[in-house]
């Protein structure tokens, strides 16, 4: 009788009989129908420069130094307090797993790491069932039956985020980088009820419907993009550095389709984002569905020059490797953002289970850094940014001409005769020959540790040629440029 009953299981599953999972189609008057209507327009790419954000009216960069991606499943972290810390630093986004992936402490040398809840603090869509044995310690899980604490818990974090101003990108999966994630997955096949998830872990993610997992994971999609349609402060990521762990091209097009397929019967389209690389590469082919092509370690941008004229929103979605101070990850949020891109997501391991406040002491054995700190520079580059008309803006690197000592690079965000922003990094003291047409501009040094202004001064050119200097500086220093 137990084989029997495997056995119509995985027949559903394979035949695609998801409403096992999924439930029923939501009516048109479902509550949540009803309260997806009462939001504003979701996060959108603004019309004028999709290279930008548009967001409750405003044209919006996304920058944040946030946690280690298990605010929601992670029983133990306290995302009220979390979320206010965002808020109070003048950061606009965090980034979330839904719990298909889950990491054991110690992983990748993390220590107090936010995906790896402790014993019994682990929290996912589906429901444990009474029967122990899952590799974790506790019960199994039954894949048929969603947990409703779940998805309270996602519900609370969506609804204080939006609350704050922050907007929540929800990466749907995680390839399964070893074996260990994949032991501690609900769909591996000693962690469930429903004889599903016999499959080497480079197999997870693919097309291939003969043993279940397919059916599971379209049936979470569906589950999570209708819980969550009411809410216009997210948008969704495919899967979490696909090009580790065997994730196929076609299948991120199957989760992105069904993503759209899903949320055509909804009142909100959600925006789409889908990871490319670390570092850079040039993405020859979009889907038409992906609006937000996202990078990690992307330092020097060159995956924003690569790909600028696609007209996506182009992001550095992780950072991290080059130690645990800021003035890396500083440098590194300026020089993206002023490269043309849209979006930085700093991941900051002092955020962790009791110090949500974002003022754990790691050890410099991390493989990232993050601080109230860097939170706070990087609220200087969110308001320096502010100060521009910036979807009017594009990169222009012609503009400077000369003066950049060995060692030095600059970015450039230009509208032509009307403002500039300039980021220099490397050396003390920068002399830049500008091409600026004919007017007379007001020119600003700005520290991008403090955000002070260092040297204000008037330049006026007949067209050409201009030369600026700057104070002494540490590290690196802006220059804000608009015609007066």
């Amino acid at each position: 009788m137990q084989q029997v009953t495997r056995l119509v299981w995985l027949v559903a599953l394979c035949g695609g009989v998801a409403g096992l999972i999924a439930g029923p189609a939501l009516p048109a008057s479902s509550p949540i129908q009803r309260r997806a209507r009462t939001m504003s327009s979701p996060l959108a790419q603004h019309r004028s420069n999709p290279h930008y954000f548009l967001f409750r009216g405003q044209p919006t960069v996304l920058i944040t130094s946030g946690e280690h991606y298990g605010a929601v499943l992670n029983r133990a972290f306290d995302y009220t307090t979390y979320l206010e810390t965002l808020a109070r630093d003048g950061l606009n986004l965090t980034r979330i797993f839904t719990g298909a992936y889950v990491e054991h402490p110690g992983a990748f040398t993390i220590v107090r790491n936010t995906l790896a809840p402790e014993p019994g603090q682990f929290i996912c869509p589906w429901k444990r069932s009474d029967t122990p044995g899952a590799r974790d310690g506790g019960n199994r899980f039954d894949l048929q039956i969603w947990d409703p604490e779940y998805f309270r818990r996602l519900d609370g974090f969506l609804g204080t985020a939006s609350k704050h101003g922050v907007v929540v990108e929800v990466c749907l999966f995680c390839p399964m980088y070893e074996d260990t994630q994949w032991e501690r997955s609900p769909w591996f096949p000693e962690n469930n009820l429903n004889g599903v998830g016999n499959v080497a872990r480079a197999d997870v993610y693919t097309t291939d419907k003969s043993q279940g997992l397919l059916a599971v994971q379209e049936a979470m999609v569906r589950k999570i993009v209708t819980e969550v349609n009411r809410f216009d402060n997210l948008y969704f990521e495919i899967c979490n550095e696909p090009y580790f762990g065997g994730v196929t091209l076609a299948w991120q097009a199957h989760i992105a389709d069904l993503i759209a397929a899903t949320e055509a019967g909804l009142p909100n389209r959600h925006l789409i984002s889908q990871s490319i690389a670390n570092g850079a590469q040039k993405v020859e082919q979009p889907h038409p569905k992906v609006s937000i092509l996202t990078f990690h370690y992307a330092n020097p941008p060159e995956a924003v020059t690569m790909n600028y004229g696609l007209d996506r929103v182009i992001g550095e979605n992780e950072t991290g490797f080059q130690g645990t101070g800021n003035t890396h990850y500083r440098m590194e949020a300026w020089e993206f953002l002023l490269a043309g891109g849209g979006l930085y997501n700093n991941l900051d391991y002092s955020f962790t289970a009791g110090h949500e406040r974002g003022d754990f002491a790691y050890p410099k054995t991390q493989p990232g850094g993050g601080s109230a700190t860097l939170r706070r520079q990087l609220r200087v580059l969110k308001e320096f940014l502010a100060e521009f008309d910036f979807v009017r803006m594009r990169p222009n690197q012609e503009v400077v001409r000369g003066g950049l000592q060995e060692g030095q690079r600059a970015r450039v965000l230009a509208e032509a005769g009307k403002q500039y922003a300039i980021y220099v990094l490397g050396g003390k003291q920068a002399t830049l020959s500008l091409d600026l047409p004919a007017g007379t501009y007001a020119a600003e040094w700005v520290d991008p540790v403090t955000g002070a202004v260092a040297r204000r001064e008037k330049a006026q050119t007949a067209g050409g040629a201009i030369s600026l200097s700057s104070p002494d500086f540490e590290e690196d220093i802006a220059l804000r440029i608009q015609r007066a």
